[in-house]
This record gives C-alpha cells, structure tokens and sequence, in this order.
C-alpha cells in the first residue's frame, strides 16, 4: 500500500474482518474482505450493510461568503439549500470538464459542509476563497460511516425519533448511542439508506453497536468493493474510474463533458454564474462519447478495459462490471461512441479469452425511478 496520509480509526477493525487497508484517496480503505464481495452486494440490496466511507474528505465552508464561493464552485444553485438541505453537484474547470463530483449540505445560516472524492474539489473551493471572508477548513476527525439497505430505517428509528420523516438529501443532527451525530439520507449504492457522520473518539463505539445491535436485521460490515457492484446497477459514477483520466482520447487531453458522462442533469436550470458555466453550455451536442449501460450474456462480470464492439468495429469501452446474483444478469457501465449508446443496439463485448453478446442498455439499470431511495414513510 501507498504512504497513506490519512487514518481511519476503524483500521484494525478492517484488518481483524480481513482487509489489506489498500489506499484510496490518502486513507487506508477496507477494499475487501475476507468474504466473497457478493455477500456484501447482496446484504445491502436485500438487509442492511455498514461501510466504512470515512476515505471521502469533509470540508467545512463557512463565514459570510461561503455561499458565494459555493456558488461559483459548482453547478447547483446553493439558495435553494436551507439548513438540513443537501444537494449533489458536480464542479467544472474553466473549459467547462468535470473535475470533481460532490455533495453540499447546508449545516447552518453561513456554514457548509461539502464531502467530495479524489478530484480537484478542495482545490476548487479553496481558490475560490482567496480574498473572501471564508474559511475552507479540511475535516478528518470527522468519520462517515455508511448505513445502507432497506432495513436501515427500521435500526434507526429504534435509537433516533423522527429519522423515518427524514426526507432524501435531508440531514439532522442528533444523537445516537449517547454521540453527537449528523445523519443524512444519502449513499452511493441505489437503497434508502443513511450516512453517519461522527467524531473519530465516537467511530469505533458506533460502528461495534451497530452491527451488534443490527445482527437481528441482517447487518453485517461491508467492503469498499461491494460499492462497484451497486453503483453499476444504480448508475452511480466514480471519477476517476469511469473518466478519461483512465481511458485517453486519442487526440484531445483528459476531461470529460457533463452530456458525455449523462452528469448535465446537476446543473440547475438558467444558472450560468458557474466555473466553466459558457464552455458547458457550448460543448452540448458534441458529445465525443457517451456513458451508457451494457448487458452481457454471460454468467461472469465484465473486467474494467474489456472492449465493446459493435458490428465488428471497437465502439468502446467498460469502465466497471458486474453480475449479480439476485437478477443472474451481468451487467456494465461503458464509455461508447455516441452512435453506439442506443437500448436494444447489438453488441459485443471482448474480454481476456473471450467474446460475449450484449445488447446497449438504458441507465440506470436497478430502480429507474428512484422509488427505493426516495420512499416516504
């Protein structure tokens, strides 16, 4: 593993279910589990799994200018955010490429918190600052524990009252086993499901009482790795795992449009006071590829690099597969040429030794309609 720079206090916990700590963004991360990675998939699409997500960096955004900085930074209008309101949006550079996705929770009437991965999020938000009275300050006592799956609310509602009105993208703060948390109806794997955000003195008690008192659900830790598994179902992109950083053009630099990677929708209508706003808006209708859903028939998931071909001729490429043992279809996100992303378009897909038919596949390919992580009540 890489000199990580950052520190879980859930490391030996990981180490004692398995895991190697492999780094992700600075932080030794569970990537797995002594388990096959599929018990994790199906825990959360079916119980509840916990996750360790505290490899995300916590940025605090406050002071009297910290709306406009946010503003500027990213594509959603931040006035429509009112404490205990968050919203998901992504951040451009000035030719108008993604550069890093996020979510921004309204904390209070001039403070922000802002949880990003491994792009240029802090970078954005920290020249945004310059000569502003704002502080940008980076968080990592803060932990993010991910609780996720259908019966999530039913542990939550047994320690924290008013969680099941919790609306999606809305957070509180509360208490939970005698800490001070934040929890948010948010994740990254397509369930209703629920972020904890506690001290790292607070972590290891909650996450040990968690899955103690949540073994009659079902609960069980789950791995870093299960999340490729439901984001692929759940359309759920991973910079820079499904960009150009990873897979080049021939001819033009890095960097991706929002209508290539189907990202446009996080731009809020007629705003245009957003880094790389003009370049984003001039770039629509000349998409040089586009992210779509492949369907292989195949009974093993297709490798990230496995060529997509249609009619003989290389029309792309996976970036992440999978096949899930729930619905035995083995599904991927691809980057394809824009001719070739159309559902029901005959496809193949190419891998180490062999060749599998596919067909192009609208996403998201689980819960199209957001019932599951949008459900009242």
């Amino acid at each position: 593993m890489p000199l990580s720079w950052r520190n879980s206090v859930l490391g030996e916990r990981h180490k004692a279910l398995g895991s190697k700590l492999e780094d992700w963004n600075g932080m030794g991360t569970a990537w797995t589990y002594a388990k096959d990675t599929s018990l994790d998939y199906v825990a959360i699409r079916t119980k509840a799994g916990l996750m360790d997500v505290s490899g995300l960096k916590k940025l605090h955004v406050v002071g009297p200018h910290a709306a406009p900085i946010i503003d500027y930074a990213i594509t959603r209008d931040v006035t429509t955010l009112y404490p205990g309101k968050s919203a998901y949006a992504c951040m451009l550079n000035d030719a108008g490429k993604f550069i890093e996705d996020c979510i921004v929770f309204r904390t209070g009437q001039n403070s922000w918190m802002v949880v990003h991965g491994s792009g240029a999020g802090h970078e954005q938000l920290t020249l945004a600052a310059v000569g502003r009275n704002v502080a940008v300050l980076f968080d990592d006592d803060v932990h993010d524990l991910s609780l996720q799956g259908p019966l999530a609310i039913d542990f939550l509602v047994r320690y924290i009252p008013g969680v099941r009105q919790l609306r999606y993208f809305h957070h509180m703060q509360t208490t939970l086993f005698g800490c001070h948390v934040m929890v948010s109806r948010t994740g990254y794997t397509g369930e209703r499901g629920y972020e904890i955000f506690c001290k790292a003195d607070d972590t290891v008690l909650i996450w040990d009482t968690i899955l103690s008192e949540g073994a009659d659900l079902g609960i069980i830790p789950c791995c870093f790795s299960a999340l490729d598994m439901l984001r692929v179902e759940s359309y759920l992109l991973f910079y820079p795992y499904d960009n150009s950083d990873m897979y080049p053009f021939d001819s033009d630099p890095p960097g991706d449009t929002l209508w290539e990677l189907g990202l446009d929708f996080t731009v809020t209508p007629g705003k245009t006071c957003f880094r790389g706003a003009q370049s984003h808006y001039q770039l629509k209708g000349k998409e040089r590829f586009k992210i779509f859903g492949v369907l292989v028939e195949s009974d093993k998931a297709s490798n990230a690099g496995d060529a997509v071909y249609l009619d003989g001729k290389k029309a792309g490429i996976v970036t992440c597969g999978m096949y899930s043992t729930l619905s035995q279809k083995s599904m991927a996100i691809a980057r394809l040429e824009v001719a070739a992303a159309r559902h029901g378009t005959k496809l193949t897909v190419g891998g180490k030794n062999r060749d599998a038919g596919a067909i192009g596949h609208r996403l998201p390919f689980d819960d199209p309609e957001k019932k599951k992580r949008t459900a009242v009540g």
